[in-house]
């Protein structure tokens, strides 16, 4: 049989036999026997021991896993795909350490003229020393620099930079939440479409590589259109719902579309998601919102205290219940306790449905109202083992209720795992493993009480297209990962860097390595 990966938008035959699987059993808890899974017309359409192909092409697979395909329920995908080309800066301990990545880049691989040089991943919340556009100066120049926090929350712009992009003023350079969502989309998005294109060609073929055959895209300001026109184009490794943010939503609406719609034309790839509102910051920047105050010398007190409320009650609820009366779920972005109950006040007076995102910082009122209100909790495991050290600071005393999946699972919550790429890596066996064990180094695990059993974590994984259940059965649809381990009992370090055989959308292969 062919080895290697297949490239995106790959056709396969009608049928496709996979010979010896052992499928996830209903219910995540475990594997079954080895069996074949005869797939035809984009579902499962036999399972069972020595099935005849018939006309089906016959794939071996000697007793490897066989799950639903895996998908990432938050990413930024045109963020996501630049940023792989990015100077990546995250591995900085100070600012002197970012100073000295971008001076090495300058004299190495500077931008041609009129190029702005973008690094992408400092979190700069422990750092001893403070991010300031005179530490860029002197090394960049006239060209325009441009390092993106690693929590897409604030930049840190140079003074060729700011003077680019209306902020030639600024004291610091540090730009957060909106002024600087302004330089990010579209300022730092301005690739060729064409080039854009295949820079996200190239990250759905990484993800299909990874088991991933859907994924929930925030890309701002409606992702919608953009993939309409990659998937004619050939771009076919996944399925996708595109959100629209408040500042499109009149687009959105005017289409007819409401969340779970098929979008015509895109062979079932297309739905239509829902509303993205963030409504407060970052833990890393500290403006998350939040009941109680950062911490901060009385020397050099805080502008905002507790965080930002960007988007306060009065704005949010009357465009909830837009949104709602047509038929657009809503995904609210909630990082701090305090902005989780207003989130939750929000859906449960307008009677919208939908998702919190993030839902890092919890009061313990509030965890059994995701349940009560019907609410999807979207949560990033891994983010709880970026964020620990950050946490253990600036939330100290509260950490116990920081990525609360156990006791939000207990609760009746459903979870759903992402990953808020690049926020962290696009890689569902990453989330996995952090929502399971958290710890990825040989620390102690960071408050294990919240970690989540295995078969929560993987259903939590799954996308349930068309209401069919997330299992390898007659009628499902045939979007399936092969994997060389058992994800129901591997260890942790064989969980996160999973090896993937094979990843199939709809029975035709978007990856195939081995088999």
């Amino acid at each position: 049989m062919p080895t290697g990966t297949v490239a995106t938008g790959t056709v396969a035959t009608d049928t496709v036999l996979l010979r010896s699987v052992r499928p996830l059993r209903p219910g995540c808890d475990g594997l079954g026997d080895p069996v074949d899974v005869l797939l035809a017309g984009g579902r499962v359409r036999a399972v069972g021991a020595g099935l005849d192909p018939g006309g089906a092409e016959v794939v071996g697979c000697d007793g490897r896993a066989l799950l639903p395909g895996l998908w990432d329920h938050h990413v930024h995908m045109a963020q996501w795909a630049l940023a792989r080309r990015r100077l990546d800066v995250s591995g900085a301990r100070s600012a002197a350490d970012a100073v000295a990545l971008v001076a090495a880049r300058m004299a190495t691989a500077p931008p041609a003229a009129g190029e702005v040089l973008v690094g992408f991943g400092f979190r700069d919340a422990l750092w001893p020393d403070e991010a300031h556009r005179s530490l860029l100066d002197p090394v960049t120049g006239d060209t325009p620099v441009v390092l993106v926090s690693g929590d897409l929350h604030q930049g840190w712009l140079n003074g060729a930079a700011l003077a680019r992009f209306g902020h030639g003023g600024h004291p610091t350079g540090r730009i957060r939440e909106s002024e600087f969502f302004a330089v990010v989309s579209p300022a730092l998005q301005d690739a060729p479409t064409e080039v854009l294109d295949g820079f996200v060609a190239d990250a759905v073929a990484a993800a299909s590589a990874r088991g991933v055959v859907g994924v929930v895209d925030f890309e701002a300001p409606w992702s919608l259109p953009d993939w309409r026109r990659r998937i004619a184009g050939g771009t076919t490794g996944l399925r996708v719902e595109a959100s629209v943010w408040p500042d499109r939503l009149d687009d959105a609406l005017a289409t007819g579309l409401r969340s779970g719609d098929v979008v015509e034309g895109t062979g079932g790839l297309l739905t239509a998601g829902p509303l993205k509102v963030i409504t407060d910051g970052s833990l890393n920047t500290r403006t998350a919102y939040c009941y109680d105050p950062y911490p901060a010398p009385p020397e050099n007190p805080l502008e905002h205290p507790c965080g930002l409320l960007l988007v306060p009650p009065a704005q949010l609820r009357p465009l909830l219940a837009r949104a709602h009366a047509a038929g657009l779920t809503a995904a609210l972005h909630a990082i701090g306790d305090h902005a989780n109950t207003l989130v939750l006040d929000a859906f449960a007076g307008t009677g919208a449905r939908g998702r919190v995102e993030h839902a890092q910082l919890l009061t313990a009122d509030d965890v059994p109202r995701f349940a009560g209100l019907g609410l999807v909790a979207s949560v990033q495991p891994e983010h709880a083992l970026d964020d620990r050290d950050v946490a253990d600071r600036l939330w100290a005393g509260r950490t116990g209720r920081a990525f609360a999946f156990a006791t939000l699972h207990r609760a009746g919550a459903r979870l759903a795992l992402g990953s808020d790429a690049p926020v962290a890596p696009l890689d569902p066996w990453i989330a996995l493993a952090a929502a399971v064990h958290r710890t990825a180094d040989d620390r102690d695990r960071w408050h294990p009480e919240q970690e989540i059993d295995r078969a929560t974590a993987l259903g939590a994984s799954f996308g349930v297209v068309d209401g069919s259940a997330a299992a390898v059965v007659v009628g499902a649809p045939a979007d399936l990962v092969l994997t060389d381990a058992d994800p129901t009992s591997c260890d942790p370090a064989t969980l996160r860097a999973m090896p993937v055989a094979a990843t199939l959308v709809g029975g035709r292969f978007t990856h195939r390595a081995g088999v």
